[in-house]
């Protein structure tokens, strides 16, 4: 598995550039995290790049929220109030089908009835102070796809830290 530490808000929303800037239709991005992580803040900065021009929110009480103004269709879940597993409110396979980004925070009340072909995101938080910014994102590719994913990603930001 692979890490970058991230050190603000500005960090996060970059590296949510260089996924939005390589993703494509079809694609599952799996965000894992505690809350105040950055998992939203990540997805701010993928819909910017998207050209999404609304506020991108946390979708913890509506459960999907979608963006479909961009490039292509970002749809941001957020499964932590499914943590009975039950997906009967949200047609998934529809959101899957469609040739758009799917954004999971929480998949792991979920992960059993995904398809096994994403890039996983894992935020942890580097100290306790809550204002602190200081973060390691652990990247886990499930698939080809998500391997040359990644790889278009850290390109990206080599070449813009570089």
């Amino acid at each position: 598995m692979e890490s970058l530490e991230i050190n603000s808000d500005e960090q996060m929303q970059k590296l949510g550039k260089a996924i939005g800037e390589t993703s494509q239709g079809h694609d599952l991005l799996l965000l894992s995290g505690d809350l105040g992580a950055g998992k939203t803040t990540l997805t701010k900065g993928i819909a910017r790049v998207l050209g999404i021009r609304r506020p991108v929110k946390s979708p913890t009480f509506t459960i999907v929220r979608e963006y479909r103004e961009g490039k292509m269709p970002l749809f941001h879940m957020d499964m932590y109030r499914l943590e009975d597993g039950d997906l009967s409110s949200i047609d998934m396979p529809a959101y899957l089908a469609e040739d758009g980004l799917v954004v999971i925070e929480w998949p792991q009340f979920i992960i059993d009835d995904l398809p096994k072909d994403y890039l996983e995101l894992s935020i942890k938080r580097l100290d306790d102070s809550w204002d602190s910014t200081k973060r390691i994102v652990e990247f886990k590719p499930v698939g080809e796809r998500n391997m040359t994913w990644l790889l278009e990603i850290k390109n990206i930001l080599n070449n813009k830290n570089g």
